[in-house]
């Protein structure tokens, strides 16, 4: 089994990686992590330093595997020669940015058929539109109430408050690939931080698995997006009462 991402020690979250690796190896299961370009596919199979690999546990943000880097990982998923989760079919039924348009459109859930029950909790999802050249004016005139997201984005890279967009940055959202979301503010919490008390915003992140919550967890941030760079922030505890 390879624990793949691109450079994989130079990741903020490398340290993960290893705790992944250690997890797996007390499980008899001989993991090991590896940048993706060092993948080869070789006569079917998916090889690192000569050795088969099975399974790929996949840390790469390039969801479709597109990159030069990738062209092994891809062609072996494409070919099923080795498995690889989570992977771009994954991505694309659960990641992809706009299913959000479809999700949130009461007239689209209706004409699927989806109960009222399962709409009503659909409510949730803030109104979700793509960005087009058919909206574009209207977006930029109602900006200050939307923020802007790539549509395979991660880690808040490339996503920007309406408010703060400028015309150059929105010549590069109307070039596509983009969704524009109704602005919803994070809920806070208090929290000390060598011991100056300070208020963070916060989002709850479910863990979930063939349909079931393994953990939820909360991230505490400042700033336009969240991150883990703030002092006191990062993941924390999340108890249901």
């Amino acid at each position: 089994m390879a624990i793949v991402d691109d450079s994989p020690k130079e990741q903020y979250l490398y340290p993960e990686l290893v705790l992944a690796r250690h997890v797996l190896s007390e499980r008899d299961v001989n993991a090991v992590i590896a940048d993706a370009s060092d993948l080869r596919y070789e006569g079917g199979r998916l090889k690192l330093d000569g050795e088969t690999i099975d399974l790929v546990y996949n840390r790469v943000t390039d969801f479709a595997f597109e990159q030069l880097e990738h062209k092994a990982l891809r062609e072996a998923y494409r070919d099923g020669a080795v498995v690889v989760t989570p992977n771009p079919h994954n991505h694309a039924l659960l990641a992809d940015k706009r299913n959000l348009s479809l999700l949130s459109d009461p007239s689209v859930l209706e004409a699927w058929g989806v109960e009222p029950e399962l709409r009503k909790q659909l409510e949730a999802i803030p109104c979700t539109v793509l960005v087009d050249p058919d909206n574009a004016d209207t977006l930029w005139k109602s900006r200050k109430d939307l923020f802007f997201k790539p549509t395979g984005g991660h880690g808040g890279k490339a996503v920007y408050r309406g408010a703060k967009v400028t015309r150059g940055v929105w010549t590069e959202i109307m070039r596509g690939g983009y969704v524009a979301q109704t602005l919803v503010r994070p809920s806070q919490r208090m929290v000390a931080a060598d011991g100056v008390h300070q208020a963070l915003k916060m989002d709850v992140r479910l863990y979930t698995y063939d349909a079931q919550v393994l953990l939820v967890a909360a991230r505490l941030y400042q700033g336009q997006t969240t991150n883990f760079r703030t002092p006191g922030g990062g993941f924390a505890s999340v108890f249901v009462v």
